[in-house]
């Protein structure tokens, strides 16, 4: 074996660790920092500028079409519309008799819905006074829209990257829905109803969460199909 055939297999070797799981994995710690600095610097640093900042630099660019379109975007991270949207989802799957993906599904929304209620009732941080669309209630800190966007339509991207087999179409769906969470979650601060730093949290925690919970359930339905293929053995014999 010659030396270039040596340095070709090494380098194949290392890049071979650059699994899809390995880079969620840096990814779930990059949510997990980039979660805890904004709540640090929101919180016990009391810093404000950079949510000032971002929000001088979208200024400029309202106007009447554009806050109408992104009332229309934030509608779509609503949970009075992902809530029945995740309800028709779990009766499609329970009708295809999907038992995972159902359970998937309502895992998934309804805990992310209480995950943003917990989180938003323990920092408890005022919404920005002057909004676009009215006086908004509740508490900023996270964005609940951002957060729970990410989980439902993550989902659909694990749904996706799963079951669709044209590679173009599942690439397509997933770029096309990673750019609707990236919207609906800058909806947030155009319309002035979130700070920057509430926004980049939801994204952070609905990150964590939606991965962390499809590896839960995945190991879980792992362990049930083991135990019941082995009872299905012993049956046999």
């Amino acid at each position: 074996m010659d030396q270039t055939t040596t340095t070709v297999q090494k380098k194949k070797s290392w890049l071979s660790i650059f699994t899809i799981e390995f880079l969620f994995v840096l990814l779930l710690l990059l949510a997990v920092i980039v979660f805890v600095y904004a709540a640090r610097m929101v919180f016990i640093v009391q810093g404000s500028k950079f949510d000032e900042n971002v929000f001088k630099a979208v200024a400029p660019f309202t106007s009447t079409g554009l806050t109408k379109f992104m009332r229309f975007i934030t509608f779509l991270g609503k949970h009075t519309l992902l809530i029945p949207l995740n309800l028709l989802l779990l009766a499609y799957f329970i009708y295809k008799k999907h038992r995972w993906f159902a359970i998937r599904i309502s895992a998934l929304s309804l805990s992310s819905v209480a995950l943003s209620f917990s989180l938003k009732a323990y920092f408890q941080r005022a919404r920005p006074e002057v909004q676009l669309i009215g006086d908004i209630s509740g508490y900023s800190f996270p964005s609940g829209h951002a957060l729970i966007s990410v989980v439902f339509y993550g989902l659909f991207i694990h749904i996706a990257w799963h079951e669709v087999k044209q590679k173009w179409l599942r690439n397509l769906l997933i770029i096309s829905l990673i750019i609707l969470i990236l919207l609906i979650s800058f909806s947030r601060i155009y319309l002035r109803v979130h700070y920057a730093s509430d926004v980049i949290a939801g994204l952070s925690v609905g990150f964590i969460w939606v991965v962390l919970s499809l590896r839960i359930i995945h190991k879980i339905e792992k362990r049930y199909i083991a135990r019941k293929a082995r009872k299905a053995e012993k049956l046999d014999d």
